[in-house]
C-alpha cells in the first residue's frame, strides 16, 4: 500500500534525456527514462513529473547509472489527483468560496458562503469498486441560508493541497549528495500496435512489391520526445488485475505523417520477435503514427480460386445443395514467404491490403484479408474476394440406404458442375467434407488432404464446363 507523502521541500528530476518504448501488440508498454537529479544527502523527496497516466504503478524501478548504488529508494508513490473542476470541488467542501450568479434583471449577485456538498462525489457499489455519482452542490451563505443547486460561477479562495497539474511519480530516496543521472522503467496502458501491408502487383497479377508499415497508437496519457522505438510481436502471457484506469482515454486521435525507412532490424528474443527502428522519433498522446517495416519487391505470386462445398450443408438457402444458386470461389492471392522469392522475414500479424495494376497501369483495389504471426518460409494465402468469371453448383443426384437398411449407413451420390467463363484457363480446386467411416469414388482424380476433405483440382480451359459426379458411402 502506497503512503501519502506531503510535496514539502520536493526535489524535481530533470526531462527526459533519452526514451525509449517497447510497444506490444495487447495494449501496453514498457517505457525506459533517463533524467538527471540533484540529490541531498540523506532522505529527501524526488519528483518525477510527465509520466505516462494510464501506468501501472507496482512495475516502476530505478536505477542509477553515474553512481550505481549511491542510493535506495525507500517509497515509491504514484500520484494521479490531476487538477480538474471537479476535483478542486471535492477537496473544498467545508472552505469559503464565492458564488457569482447572473440574475434576471441583468445584474450580478456575489454571495459568501461555505460549500458544504460538491456536485459529484466518488462512492462505491456493492462489489466494492468506486465510481463517480451526482450528488448536486449545496452552499451556506454567510447569512445562514442554504442554498440548493445554484447555477452560476464558483471560486475557490485558495487551492486545496494534494493536486497536481501533470501524473508524476514520487520517490523518497536516502542517498549521497551529488547530481545522478537515473534510469527508471515502467509498463503503461494505452498503447497498441499493429502492422499494415499493402501488395502492389503488375497487370498480370504475377509480380508484386509487398510495404509494410508499423501503426501505433498513444492514448497513455502522456507524449515522448525523440523516442527509440521497438516493437515486440507476439502472445505475451499476464495477469492484470481488474481496476479502474488513471484516464488517459477521449478525443479522436491525430494521424501523424508516416515515416520513410529502411526495413526495421528483426531479431528473435525468447519466443518472440522484436523490431527497433533504427533511428529515434516522437510519439505525441493522443495520437496515431505509422512507420516503416519493410519493403520488398519481386515477389512472385500466383491466384489460387477455391470452391468450398463443405460449408453449405448448414446454409439455411441450401446454396449448392439444391441447385438454387451458383457457389462463387474464394480467390486468395498466394506466396512463399523464403528468401528465394524476396522475402524470407518474420511477418508480424495485421491487415493486408492487395492492389493490381491495370491495363492502363492504373492501381485498383483487389481485396484485404488479415494475416497471423508468419515466420519465415511459410506460405501466406490472402483471401481478396469472390470470383466473378468461375462458378460451381452442387447437388445429390442420389441417395439410398445401404443395404436398404436405414441403421447400416447411406450411399449418396453427388454431383459438381464447374463453369470458367473466362477467356483464359483458370484453375480450380473443389473441396467437399464427409465425417464418420465413410469411403468414396470418384470420376475425376481426387485427393484426400486430411481424413475428412475430398479435394479436386480441375484445369479448365475458357469456356469450358467440367461435371465431376462421386459416390459418398458411410457407415455406422
Amino acid at each position: 500500500m502506497l503512503t501519502t507523502i506531503a510535496l514539502a521541500a520536493v526535489t524535481k528530476a530533470g526531462p527526459p534525456l533519452e526514451s525509449a518504448l517497447t510497444i506490444y501488440n495487447d495494449g501496453f508498454a514498457l517505457v525506459r527514462e533517463q533524467r538527471m537529479i540533484d540529490l541531498a544527502g540523506g532522505p529527501q523527496d524526488v519528483l518525477v513529473e510527465d509520466v505516462a497516466q494510464m501506468i501501472e504503478a507496482n512495475s516502476v524501478s530505478v536505477t542509477s547509472l553515474s553512481a550505481p548504488g549511491s542510493f535506495t529508494v525507500l517509497e515509491q508513490n504514484y500520484q494521479y489527483d490531476l487538477i480538474n473542476p471537479i476535483a478542486i470541488l471535492n477537496k473544498s467542501v467545508g472552505q469559503p468560496i464565492r458564488f457569482h450568479r447572473h440574475l434576471a434583471n441583468g445584474t450580478k449577485e456575489t454571495i459568501y458562503g461555505t460549500l458544504i456538498s460538491a456536485p459529484f462525489a466518488m462512492v462505491a457499489d456493492a462489489n466494492g469498486s468506486m465510481g463517480q455519482t451526482y450528488n448536486g452542490m449545496v452552499v451556506r451563505t454567510d447569512n445562514g441560508g442554504i442554498l440548493l443547486n445554484p447555477t452560476g460561477e464558483i471560486e475557490v479562495l485558495k487551492l486545496p493541497e494534494g493536486l497536481i497539474s501533470k501524473p508524476s511519480l514520487l520517490w523518497v530516496l536516502d542517498g549521497k549528495a551529488g547530481s545522478n543521472r537515473i534510469e527508471f522503467r515502467y509498463l503503461t496502458q494505452g498503447f497498441s500496435w499493429k502492422c499494415d501491408y499493402v501488395m502492389t502487383l503488375d497487370n498480370q497479377g504475377k509480380v508484386g512489391g509487398l510495404k509494410g508499415w508499423v501503426t501505433l497508437t498513444n492514448n497513455s496519457g502522456t507524449s515522448y520526445q525523440n523516442a527509440k522505438l521497438s516493437f515486440l510481436a507476439g502472445e505475451v502471457n499476464r495477469y492484470i488485475e481488474q481496476r479502474g484506469g488513471f484516464g488517459g482515454g477521449g478525443g479522436m486521435p491525430a494521424m501523424n505523417a508516416a515515416a520513410k525507412m529502411e526495413d526495421m532490424a528483426a531479431q528473435e528474443i525468447g519466443e518472440y520477435h522484436l523490431y527497433k527502428m533504427s533511428r529515434q522519433v516522437s510519439v505525441p498522446n493522443k495520437a496515431i503514427k505509422q512507420v516503416s517495416l519493410m519493403e520488398h519487391e519481386g515477389i512472385k505470386v500466383r491466384t489460387k480460386l477455391i470452391a468450398d462445398l463443405g460449408p453449405f450443408y448448414s446454409n439455411p438457402r441450401q446454396e449448392g445443395r439444391i441447385g438454387s444458386g451458383p457457389i462463387k470461389p474464394q480467390a486468395f492471392i498466394t506466396f512463399k514467404n523464403e528468401e528465394a522469392n524476396g522475402l524470407g522475414i518474420a511477418m508480424p500479424k495485421g491487415t493486408f491490403k492487395v492492389f493490381q495494376a491495370d491495363k492502363d497501369g492504373d492501381v485498383q483495389l483487389m481485396g484485404e484479408d488479415f494475416i497471423q504471426h508468419t515466420p519465415r518460409n511459410e506460405e501466406l494465402n490472402i483471401n481478396i474476394g469472390k470470383s466473378f468469371d468461375v462458378v460451381v453448383e452442387s447437388k445429390v443426384v442420389d441417395f439410398r440406404w445401404l443395404n436398404g437398411n436405414p441403421d447400416t449407413g447411406s450411399v449418396i451420390t453427388i454431383e459438381f458442375e464447374a463453369r470458367n467463363r473466362k477467356k483464359e484457363a483458370t484453375e480450380l480446386i473443389v473441396m467437399d467434407r464427409k465425417f464418420g467411416d465413410f469411403t468414396v469414388t470418384s470420376e475425376e482424380a481426387m485427393a484426400r488432404p486430411d481424413s475428412n476433405t475430398l479435394q479436386w483440382v480441375l484445369k479448365l480451359q475458357p469456356d469450358e464446363v467440367k461435371k465431376v459426379r462421386y459416390t459418398v458411402t458411410t457407415r455406422w
